[in-house]
């Protein structure tokens, strides 16, 4: 990373930083550019932790936060309503599918994650199938990082230092259709790797499975990965066959990110409880959400309510930014804005992948795109570990004033991979302006690593 100018910075960051990264001092944001102390300006090309969905400084949220806190800044959901979650709370049952109108308000993606994860359990509880409590996750996938949304992550980097204090989850090979070299067609593919799952429930035990939870578009262990069309009509089918709930994990791709309000928009997926946050409040302040069914909720609240909670859930502030965020989604047209950007960034990536050989595979939908680093593109074949050349490319794109996301994408650590996704206000200029610093930084990691580019062997 970028070493931090002065002793100063250094020892002020030491201070809450458990990582030796040194990073410069941000000091104001506007749209999708930051600046740091110096007066350098960043472009964010990765809306922060994919989460700035409507760009940084926007003034109406800033004013509903604002007017909140001139009212209360704080209830405790377990004592009082707030008017600000209420409306919070109708306004995502407003755009929600299949039902998903019960709302719980969470801080964040990884207890939303919990919280869903809790529900599910608590829900078979409630109805009498006490023996169902494993959840089959994706390798490689991510949930987040308290103890159970670990169990279902695929992550050997993330996971195993905790495996002994938790209790891991089975899991079964995420859909790298991209990767496989057989004779079949890419929708015989998908129904193969949904078929997974239905091998994994009988392995396992029918009656012991709760749950499966899945990122509907991959988040940051897979690149943005998309499933083929057939993957999820038989996934919704496996789930209603053995009677296991359907998780969708949204934390990144929803709020219109993809192009649509969530992911699993794109293929009118049906699952029984979403895990939202991120886009949610947009970075304004700590917020995320499920959302269930009455199906799901109605036995719970019947035999004594959900047994969980947290301090912060359903913060009047925190909701009055998720309100204003929604406001400001449907007023600037964010949701059709990303469809339409997203493919003017995906031609762009595209082209990346010509001037630079060892770059293949962009995928994702709308302003969430991510692409592979290759040693042998037509072999899937990964980068040598050592070379890091995942953080490398971070490293080199944050010294010409871009910042992008990257994660290993094999669950362990090895394959490098880039992601794109700029906040959704950007325009067709910024987009040409992001991908000529990434073009630079692609250049430069070649002339390292000795890699091909375009015109050279």
């Amino acid at each position: 990373m970028i070493a931090v100018q002065s002793v100063e910075t250094d020892r002020r960051a030491n201070l809450f930083h458990f990582t030796r990264l040194q990073r410069p001092i941000v000091d104001r944001a506007d749209g999708i550019y930051l600046w740091d102390k110096s007066g350098r300006r960043y472009i964010d090309g990765s809306s922060g932790a994919v989460n700035v969905n409507v760009g940084h400084g926007n003034r109406n949220v800033i004013d509903a936060m604002k007017r909140q806190l001139d009212r209360v800044s704080f209830a405790y959901i377990f004592q009082f309503e707030n008017e600000q979650a209420i409306e919070l709370a109708r306004g995502l049952a407003d755009r929600l599918p299949n039902g998903l109108n019960r709302i719980y308000f969470v801080s964040g993606g990884s207890e939303a994650i919990e919280a869903c994860l809790k529900l599910a359990r608590q829900w078979a509880v409630s109805t009498g199938q006490d023996k169902r409590w494993k959840i089959i996750g994706r390798m490689p996938s991510y949930h987040g990082v308290t103890i159970g949304t670990l169990a279902v992550t695929g992550d050997d980097i993330l996971t195993k230092t905790f495996d002994a204090i938790g209790r891991p989850m089975p899991l079964v090979p995420a859909p790298f259709v991209h990767r496989d070299h057989d004779n079949l067609s890419m929708e015989q593919r998908g129904i193969r790797y949904a078929d997974m799952l239905e091998e994994k429930i009988l392995e396992e035990g029918p009656e012991s499975v709760l749950a499966f939870v899945m990122e509907p578009i991959g988040g940051a262990a897979t690149a943005a990965l998309v499933p083929p069309n057939s993957y999820f009509p038989r996934i919704r089918e496996i789930c209603d066959r053995y009677g296991i709930l359907l998780i969708h994990d949204e934390v990144m791709t929803g709020i219109g990110r993809t192009g649509k309000f969530l992911g699993g928009d794109h293929w009118s997926c049906r699952p029984d409880i979403v895990a939202l946050s991120k886009g949610l409040s947009s970075g304004y302040a700590p917020l995320g959400a499920l959302a269930a069914t009455q199906r799901i909720v109605g036995p719970v609240v019947e035999t004594g309510g959900f047994l969980h909670g947290h301090t912060y859930g359903g913060n009047p502030v925190a909701c009055a930014a998720g309100v204003a965020v929604l406001g400001e989604v449907d007023r600037l047209g964010l949701v059709e804005n990303s469809a339409v950007m997203g493919e003017l960034l995906r031609g762009e990536l595209e082209a990346l992948t010509r001037r630079f050989p060892f770059i293949a595979d962009v995928r994702g939908k709308g302003l969430f795109m991510g692409a592979e680093i290759y040693a042998d593109p037509l072999a899937k074949e990964p980068l040598p570990q050592g070379l890091n050349a995942n953080l490398r490319l971070i490293d080199l794109a944050f010294e010409r004033g871009l910042i992008i996301y990257s994660r290993r994408v094999r669950g362990g650590p090895v394959s490098d991979n880039f992601m794109v996704c700029p906040p959704l206000i950007v325009t067709s200029d910024q987009i040409g302006e992001i991908i000529a610093v990434l073009g630079d930084s692609l250049q430069a990691l070649a002339a390292e690593l000795d890699l091909p580019v375009e015109g050279r062997g």
